[in-house]
């Protein structure tokens, strides 16, 4: 069983896949301080200087607080505003892949116009025709 589970592990796609997760986290982290430390702010100062993320409704009478995480620490909230800064994260993230995967297909189309083309094979009884011809020329 350890044998075929290592030949499993060492498969093409599988190495691809666990390099593709370990990437897309750590690109996921860049997006999230794009987003949280570059973007939410100017969007804030444009908004009128505050910050998406701390704003909440308190579902409960008990949160008095103002920050999200002493309100979470209070009670239930309807977090609106960590939401709405996902959402632009998730935003940007789908626009960079799009853009990625873009311009690999580019790169396919053009690999794929610049691949001379093959002539097709002639059909087989013309092969056949030809490989006698060529078998009688060298008797002769």
């Amino acid at each position: 069983m350890m044998k075929e589970f290592r030949e499993f592990i060492a498969r093409g796609n599988v190495m691809d896949l666990a390099v593709g997760v370990i990437i897309g986290g750590a690109f996921g982290l860049i997006v999230k301080s794009l987003t949280d430390d570059i973007i939410m702010p100017v969007v804030g100062a444009i908004f009128g200087g505050f910050d998406f993320s701390d704003y909440f409704i308190p579902l409960s009478s008990t949160v008095t607080a103002t920050s999200l995480e002493a309100a979470r620490d209070q009670g239930a909230v309807f977090a609106y505003g960590n939401f709405l800064t996902v959402a632009v994260n998730f935003l940007i993230l789908a626009w960079i892949i799009f853009l990625m995967v873009k311009g690999v297909n580019s790169l396919r189309r053009k690999e794929a116009e610049n691949k001379p083309v093959e002539p097709e094979a002639p059909p087989a009884d013309v092969q056949l025709l030809t490989e006698i011809r060529d078998l009688l020329s060298k008797k002769q």
